[in-house]
């Protein structure tokens, strides 16, 4: 079966009941990361954002993303990282191509994945929305483990903070069209917003 051309991954595993505690995911691998701050209002977390990397570029399983998102990476990795040295980025969560969820931030705080961006008329995405980052690049299909993953720890947000709803889920892409291109052509946003709004039958 198949949505606007994509694979829709029929799942034998039921949805996951993730719980959250003091802002983390209590079941999940976390790795805490320095790079984040202050949302100016805590209270405002309205906007999931979905992105996606790979380092390098389109190598999975590598340790490259948990040290940039945790201590940075160095010109010592070598000369692909070179642009990459001194980046103080994070995201709020990562999914690998397993299946795996690594959070890196809580979700009270600023994590820096957005950058330059606009959702809905209002700029500076960063102090209003959680980034997901899934393994992989914005050119090829993502994994169907990953697809569960998310689906299961969307909704967990979702059902944790109000202000977050189905019609408040958007990619990078979207908020800095022209700059970005992820999570790219081939997320089948039509699976994954139709898995949420039918969780129960998961």
């Amino acid at each position: 079966m198949t949505i606007l051309g994509h694979k829709l991954y029929r799942f034998a595993e039921p949805v996951k009941r993730h719980t959250i505690k003091n802002h983390w995911i209590r079941d999940v691998k976390h790795c805490a990361s320095p790079h984040y701050d202050e949302r100016p209002d805590k209270q405002d977390i309205s906007l999931l954002v979905i992105h996606c990397i790979s380092l390098p570029e389109g190598c999975y399983g590598t340790p490259y993303i948990e040290k940039l998102f945790t201590q940075g990476l160095s010109q010592q990795e070598g000369d692909y990282f070179a642009p990459l040295t001194g980046l103080r980025v994070s995201s709020h969560l990562l999914i690998r191509r397993d299946g795996t969820i690594e959070q890196y931030v809580p979700f009270d705080k600023r994590a820096w994945h957005a950058g330059v961006s606009s959702y809905d008329g209002r700029e500076r995405c960063n102090d209003f929305s959680i980034g997901i980052e899934l393994e992989g690049t914005d050119h090829s299909p993502y994994s169907k483990r990953q697809y569960q993953s998310l689906v299961d720890v969307s909704q967990t947000i979702l059902d944790y903070y109000p202000k977050l709803t189905l019609d408040r889920i958007t990619g990078h892409q979207h908020i800095a069209p022209g700059r970005k291109t992820d999570p790219g052509r081939c997320f089948d946003w039509s699976y994954y917003l139709n898995a949420l709004s039918r969780k129960d039958s998961l």
